[in-house]
């Protein structure tokens, strides 16, 4: 299909196999030689294209993502002859467009985005994924700049968008979002459980103005990772490679500790996280971190519970949540913030001031 845009630029919709997009167009990367800056395109991300090659050999997929490419003036176009179909849109014309071929280096078209996906579907087993691609007419470095600019800048998705949406979708996906699927289902079941701590304090995407919620759901996803990532985690105990999840053991433990650590610091639970450090990311993430550690010591605890609990007591004169500053630190409560050295520093210390106030227990 054939249209125009701006000033008559000629701009086309086609399908075309994956497997053949790097067969018609060049991928022109940023460099500068002596004289001036040449290309636009940024370095393969290797991981990224690993991704999503692995994404498209895990069996039949849908994978509706454009390339956008710049042609040549060289390519031609042939209209179609014959009547246009009854009740058809008339915002274009049908036809043949004929790219040539050339060498690596020389082509007709080059990639205005999608080159880590076309690096992808160059890669992938099947070599018959056909893939929408929208191709405009220009060999000028500027207007290809000038593309590729448009269509990168634009807000990606916000990630509580993202993590609120995981738990909803059925199909495999690439790692980087396989990862966080566990737990965000984890997290939206926190949420909407009635005996859950967390009962509607987390913050979703989807929540309405007189409905919002105080703690990140990022910063509870990251701990759970975090605890997933080694079979010897409050969480990755429960995960069975190959056989599935005891995921019903996973929400246990969360509601066992988290409800124990409300008990303990009722003074700083549900409040906001200017008001409360517990309640902010930093303070989440660093009583995550402390999670596996004080679940692992009381599984050898007639009552887990109870275990769980006498440990977090005897933390809890050394926490600053809501006033004072984290002695050996020398942080004020209110000082601390969501970077990753203020995380780590409050999650390192809070182990080692547990795992000494442990060693000091009869």
């Amino acid at each position: 299909m054939r249209a125009e845009q701006g000033d008559g630029v000629g701009v086309f919709a086609f399908f075309l196999y994956g497997s053949d997009i790097n067969r018609i167009a060049d991928i022109s990367r940023i460099r500068r030689d002596e004289q001036e800056l040449k290309g636009f395109q940024r370095r393969e991300i290797r991981d990224h294209v690993k991704e999503i090659t692995a994404f498209l050999d895990s069996g039949p997929v849908l994978f509706p993502n454009a390339i956008i490419l710049a042609m040549s003036p060289e390519v031609e176009f042939a209209r179609s002859r014959g009547r246009s179909p009854d009740q058809a849109l008339e915002v274009g014309e049908t036809g043949t467009l004929k790219i040539p071929l050339y060498p690596e280096g020389n082509r007709a078209a080059w990639i205005v985005d999608g080159q880590q996906r076309s690096l992808a579907l160059g890669a992938a087993k099947d070599r018959s994924i056909a893939v929408p691609v929208i191709g405009f007419v220009s060999d000028q470095l500027a207007i290809q700049r000038e593309q590729f600019i448009l269509v990168n800048k634009s807000r990606k998705l916000p990630t509580g968008l993202i993590n609120e949406l995981l738990p909803e979708v059925s199909v495999q996906l690439p790692r980087n979002l396989a990862v966080k699927q566990l737990p965000s289902t984890l997290c939206e079941a926190l949420n909407n459980d009635q005996r859950s701590p967390f009962f509607r304090l987390i913050k979703r995407e989807s929540d309405t103005k007189d409905r919002a919620g105080i703690v990140t759901d990022s910063a509870l996803i990251e701990t759970m990772k975090a605890s997933l990532k080694t079979p010897a985690g409050a969480l990755g105990q429960f995960r069975h490679n190959g056989d599935g999840n005891d995921t019903e053991a996973m929400y246990d433990a969360l509601l066992l500790f988290w409800t124990a650590v409300r008990d303990t610091f009722p003074d700083a639970w549900g409040k906001s996280p200017t008001d409360s450090r517990l309640m902010h990311s930093a303070g989440i993430r660093a009583m995550g971190a402390l999670m596996d550690t004080i679940m692992l010591r009381a599984d050898a605890a007639a009552d887990k519970s109870a275990a769980v609990r006498a440990n977090l007591k005897r933390l809890a004169p050394h926490c600053c949540w809501t006033s004072g500053t984290w002695e050996g630190l020398g942080i004020v409560w209110n000082q601390i913030q969501s970077t990753s050295q203020h995380i780590t520093k409050l999650s390192d210390y809070l182990m080692h001031i547990e795992r000494d106030l442990a060693r000091a227990t009869p």
